[in-house]
């Protein structure tokens, strides 16, 4: 439980604290909390079994990677809005049926941030409306090889190779 609490950045996406904490244990310690709004992952499955993975570039890795559809939570949204709104965003598509994955954590020891994981189906193609700073190639790829991609370290984005398993193990492969 925090005792005392002071805020160093806040930015467009994250707040970075610093909490004076209580551990169950009575343990007390100064924390490095990183605030993140939490966000949303989608499998998207089409009617051929092919999912949609994206080919983007990140700065951070400073190289392209294979992902998942998937963004931060806007505006307090619900996790399936943020999910069907990336979804349209990213890939151009929407779907009439959604299956909740499960959530994870991304970085328990200092991130805040929930990833929610969706699986979409019953497909069908809309508008796409990528933001000015995504650089993405949209690619559909059979199942079984973004499971393969995933457990080989070819797909090495985490939230995207929980997803890509947790939909994997649903559809009984």
């Amino acid at each position: 439980m925090a005792q005392d609490k002071r805020t160093l950045y806040k930015g467009r996406v994250i707040t970075l604290d610093i909490e004076q904490v209580k551990l169950p244990n009575g343990v007390l310690l100064e924390m490095e909390v990183v605030r993140h709004p939490g966000g949303a992952v989608i499998v998207a499955l089409d009617k051929h079994n092919n999912i949609c993975l994206l080919r983007q570039y990140r700065h951070v890795c400073g190289d392209w990677i294979w992902e998942l559809p998937a963004g931060k939570i806007d505006n307090k949204e619900e996790p399936l809005s943020t999910a069907q709104r990336e979804l349209q965003e990213e890939a151009g598509m929407k779907a009439e049926k959604w299956l909740s994955l499960g959530d994870m954590v991304s970085s328990p020891g200092v991130f805040t941030e929930v990833v929610h994981c969706y699986l979409a189906m019953d497909l069908s193609a809309c508008d796409i409306q990528h933001e000015a700073e995504e650089l993405i190639e949209i690619h559909w790829i059979p199942m079984q090889q973004a499971y393969e991609w995933a457990i080989s370290n070819k797909i090495n984005d985490a939230k995207s190779v929980i997803g890509i398993c947790r939909a994997y193990v649903e559809l009984d492969h």
